[in-house]
């Protein structure tokens, strides 16, 4: 029958819902359902040991429930239940409402020692689905924010540019003779492979740096943590949690901005390089690309600048020091802080030594070996002026290959000594009783190679080169096309020409000391550098032809059509004028002046050469017998006396008006040098010409350097060749011109179909 609450000994504690209680005991339950019900599921066990299992345990719950009804506890549990849900009705209407309700209710029900009614599951089941569906709804939210924040933060990174390596192109310089070429300013080598790196190096940089490096993803947790407790102990920030892939994704490929979104690609970034590149290949982008000081940039570049050596021949106390400028490269740069380099590099030889990777007793060796070691900057070999000159031609040839290009020059290092060191005394010793400032010279061989630029005093001073881009009257030098035109005209050095005063729409050209010489012979005329017979002479000739003679002998600088310009008062640079002259010791027209040998790109196996990029089409053989008699006998004879270095000379001296610019230009069998002194203001030296303070620094680098051994050596390149064996030769200028796709790292162009093809023109 029904069970009633008094028959239960219970009072009805939901009187409010004026609903009855269901019984609560599983003897109740079953006497209460009806027939074939399906609740009944212990009065109808399935077939085997698994139902008589069941109903046992349904047993022996039944008995533990029943004992607890009996205990004390479950009297004290019940009471503060119903005392809780009536206070809580009386003092605040509505708050035993669901789900307080629902919790209240269950309170009692656990102290009567009731299990949930079937309606009452059924009313707690829309509150669990809409927790259950708030809880799903907030992690889609979140994860929806979260992918939008990605998005935004990763929507600007060069991923294949990461990906594929890319490097910003470096040219890398070479002497003739194949040694480095090392600019002042900044300078970075050519890029180096991981298995070139010695392995002290890479030991020292991860002991001193990323001691973990070889174990986390790109990030790591533990040396955060480490840091931020270091920092937080000292007080400021002493030591950063940053990896060396975290470092490299800074270097090469984000921005230094500390905000939200940069840190955001900084952790993706760098677990991604991970993954995609590896170990090896991070720490070889990085050694290649990290800042150490002195103008310095990547491991190769600093080995050069504070060592002189190569990458892979630093010792373990070298490349000790080079890991500790890691941290602050300005700070303990060696050549202006050699002592705090050396306390660095002590700590990063102990941090060796801490994580295993040398001993003790190989770290008090290095310490020690260290102490006698004296970093320093090895002097430029171009005079900084002729890399100067050379550079955008080289960088030309790069174009935007990836990595570095290596460049050979032809400047020959002891000949730029020389010359150095002859313009500086020079103008030490005289330049300031004559008022004399500047000097430039510019040595080249016949066809052009320049092997010597010198392009002022200091250039530490003035970075301005004079011997190619100061333009200033060359005087009487220019007499060397004003006679070619007159060869070319038909006329032989023994013919004559007036040398007197000559008026021309009211200008009157005088001779250098006021005296004329009646009628002279063109050779007389030209050894003297007689003004008035070389004026009478181009008018003879017409000037229309000198300016077409210049231009054949490779002026370039433009040209006045008056009178005055037979002597000299159109500009030329020195570097356009001394070629010029050497296309009378070549026999050929023009030589065009030129710095590179060959060139060879990261990851190209061959090599290409440049050299000349137009070759002289004129031929002068007609006349370079009668042009070398002219100039020889100036310095045997004529103006150019001062110049005279004991051997086969040939040159021109030359004067500009009020001794503003001196000039010598000529050649011996090796080598074509020009010389040029003067004032950048253009202030007139005290009488000074071209056969005194110019003509003394000519003969006194000439006589050095046709003593040099390495001239020879410069010519003899070694150039690859290819299965033919015919030298594989680029001319830049002309597939450059040809070809839109011209690619310079390799040669090549692309056809309109099939792969990339050599260019031979």
């Amino acid at each position: 029958m029904p069970n009633s609450p008094e028959s239960s000994g219970e009072s009805v504690s939901n009187s409010s819902s004026g609903r009855d209680q269901t019984p609560n005991s599983p003897a109740q339950v079953a006497a209460s359902d009806p027939p074939g019900s399906t609740q009944a599921d212990d009065s109808q066990p399935p077939n085997g040991s698994f139902g008589h299992t069941r109903r046992a345990a349904r047993t022996l719950l039944r008995a533990l429930r029943q004992d607890l009804q009996a205990s004390s506890v479950l009297a004290k549990i019940k009471t503060a239940a119903l005392s809780w849900r009536t206070k809580l009705r009386s003092t605040r209407p509505g708050i035993a409402s669901a789900p307080f309700k629902w919790m209240t209710s269950a309170l009692v029900r656990v102290g009567r020692g009731q299990r949930s009614k079937p309606h009452d599951s059924r009313r707690s089941a829309p509150f669990i689905a809409g927790w259950r569906k708030f809880a799903i709804g907030l992690a889609l939210l979140v994860c929806l924010i979260a992918g939008s924040v990605l998005v935004w933060a990763l929507k600007d990174v060069p991923w294949s540019e990461i990906r594929d390596g890319t490097l910003k192109p470096i040219v890398v310089l070479e002497t003739a003779d194949g040694a480095p070429l090392v600019r002042q300013g900044p300078y970075q080598g050519p890029y180096a492979r991981y298995d070139q790196f010695p392995p002290h190096l890479i030991d020292s940089v991860l002991s001193i740096e990323d001691r973990r490096f070889m174990d986390h993803f790109g990030v790591d947790p533990r040396g955060i943590g480490r840091a931020l407790l270091r920092n937080l102990e000292a007080g400021a920030v002493v030591e950063g949690g940053s990896t060396i892939t975290q470092q490299l994704i800074k270097l090469q490929y984000l921005d230094s901005d500390r905000t939200i979104k940069r840190k955001i690609q900084e952790v993706v970034i760098a677990f991604w390089l991970e993954w995609k590149l590896g170990k090896a290949e991070i720490l070889t982008r990085y050694l290649n690309s990290v800042y150490l000081g002195a103008g310095a940039t990547g491991m190769p570049a600093a080995a050069r600048i504070y060592f002189n050596k190569d990458i892979g021949a630093l010792n373990l106390p070298e490349s000790a020091m080079l890991a500790g400028l890691l941290r602050a490269p300005s700070q303990w740069n060696p050549i202006d802080n050699f002592e705090g380099a050396r306390q660095r590099t002590l700590v990063v030889l102990d941090a060796m030594a801490a994580n295993g990777k040398i001993t003790e007793p190989q770290a008090a060796e290095a310490k020690t070996s260290f102490a006698r070691l004296h970093p320093t900057t090895p002097t430029p070999r171009s005079g900084s002026w002729f890399a100067d000159w050379i550079s955008p031609q080289a960088s030309e040839i790069a174009g935007s290959s990836p990595g570095s290009t290596t460049v050979r020059t032809t400047l020959v290092p002891r000949l730029q000594q020389i010359a150095e060191k002859v313009v500086k005394r020079a103008l030490d010793s005289e330049g300031k009783t004559v008022e004399a400032s500047q000097a430039a010279l510019v040595a080249m061989t016949p066809d052009g190679a320049v092997v010597a630029m010198v392009g002022g005093r200091d250039y530490k001073a003035s970075q301005f080169n004079r011997a190619v881009t100061a333009m200033r009257q060359p005087g009487s030098t220019f007499k060397l096309f004003v006679y070619y035109a007159a060869l070319k005209a038909g006329l032989t050095l023994s013919d004559q020409v007036p040398d007197a005063p000559i008026d021309i729409n009211g200008w009157s050209p005088e001779n250098s000391g006021g005296n004329y010489r009646g009628w002279v012979t063109l050779a007389e005329a030209f050894a003297r550098s007689l003004n008035a017979a070389t004026v009478a002479l181009a008018e003879e000739v017409g000037l229309d032809n000198v300016i077409a003679a210049a231009r054949e002998l490779g002026i370039d600088a433009p040209l006045a059509n008056t009178p005055s310009l037979a002597l000299g008062t159109s500009e030329v640079n020195l570097l356009n004028l001394t070629s010029a002259y050497a296309s009378v010791q070549l026999g050929r027209a023009p030589v065009r002046p030129w710095g590179i040998i060959d060139f060879q790109a990261a990851g190209q196996p061959k090599t290409f050469r440049v050299g000349l990029q137009a070759k002289p089409n004129v031929d002068l053989s007609p006349y370079q017998s009668d042009l070398l008699g002219l100039l020889q006998l100036v310095v045997e004879h004529g103006t150019g006396r001062g110049a005279d270095p004991g051997t086969f000379a040939a040159g021109k001296t030359g004067t500009s008006q009020n001794n503003r610019d001196a000039w010598f230009v000529g050649f011996t069998e090796a080598l074509v040098v020009g010389v040029w002194v003067g004032n950048d203001d253009d202030a007139p030296m005290k009488g000074v010409t071209g056969g005194d303070l110019p003509a003394h620094i000519w003969r006194d680098f000439m006589r050095e350097a046709t003593t040099e051994p390495t001239l020879n050596g410069m010519r003899s390149t070694e150039a690859v060749v290819d299965g033919q064996g015919a030298p594989l030769s680029c001319n830049i200028t002309a597939c450059a011109r040809s070809y839109r796709s011209f690619r310079p790292s390799d040669c090549t162009y692309q056809p309109y179909s099939g792969s990339r093809r050599l260019c031979e023109k």
